[in-house]
């Protein structure tokens, strides 16, 4: 029970790698505050968490809309009285085209929801846990914080730009007793790759060392670690989870 008595606050938590986590995190004892766009989705995995013992409450938010964000973490705190870690993980793989095509409504969302997002989560995460003089923010990006990747550039550009925006959080409220990291998955099995076509996902698979896509359920453990006491002196940190990928 590594999280036992404390407050979770997960975006994107209807699916994929933020379902898995608030699965893991409530088994571990956290009470959940699960957010999404999808509802029911999300009030599913609620109910399935209480059914096993757990204590979840599922909040509709869009990660783009600040508002949405500022209510979310007011609603977790009205609901469980504190908010000790968040895992922001909400995130659009976006429009696939070069740099000189690329739909400019289409780099507005994906900024809006992958960078922005993560902003507006922790502008009101942090003073929350300040409060309580300490707490843990996971900011998930990809391995896309760290390379390129033709035809993704606005998902590149968000990703990049979650790392360097952890590093200065970091920064500013490691001292206060606020941990802030970045976890980069590689390709991993959620519904951001329901749409690839099968020579496509094959040879995504052919990039990764380890000879296959990661599980959500392995990235959640890692969120574990850093949200856990096992993780005290961990922060500004960036955490690729990756099966080699960028080891090449």
């Amino acid at each position: 029970m590594e999280l036992k008595g404390k407050v979770a606050l997960i975006t994107g938590a209807a699916s994929g790698i933020g379902e898995s986590t608030a699965l893991l995190f409530a088994e571990e004892d956290a009470r959940v505050f699960l957010t999404d766009i999808n509802v029911e989705k999300g009030e599913k995995l609620a109910k399935k968490i209480e059914e096993k013992g757990g204590d979840a409450v599922f909040f509709k938010a869009d990660a783009s809309k600040q508002e949405d964000s500022e209510e979310s973490v007011a609603e977790a705190v009205r609901q469980f009285g504190k908010l000790d870690i968040a895992v922001n993980n909400a995130g659009i793989g976006g429009p696939q085209h070069p740099v000189g095509e690329y739909p400019i409504d289409g780099w507005d969302k994906v900024i809006a929801i992958n960078l922005s997002g993560v902003f507006y989560g922790m502008r009101y995460q942090i003073p929350e846990m300040l409060k309580n003089g300490k707490g843990s923010i996971i900011n998930v990006t990809s391995i896309l914080g760290s390379v390129g990747f033709a035809n993704s550039a606005a998902y590149v550009a968000a990703k990049h730009g979650v790392v360097g925006l952890t590093k200065s959080a970091a920064l500013e409220y490691s001292a206060k007793g606020i941990r802030v990291n970045s976890v980069g998955p590689a390709f991993i099995k959620t519904p951001l790759l329901k749409d690839l076509d099968k020579d496509l996902l094959s040879q995504l698979v052919n990039v990764h060392p380890i000879g296959r896509l990661g599980e959500p359920e392995e990235v959640a453990q890692l969120f574990l670690w850093l949200a856990s006491d096992r993780a005290t002196f961990v922060t500004g940190a960036y955490y690729p989870i990756d099966g080699g990928y960028l080891a090449q």
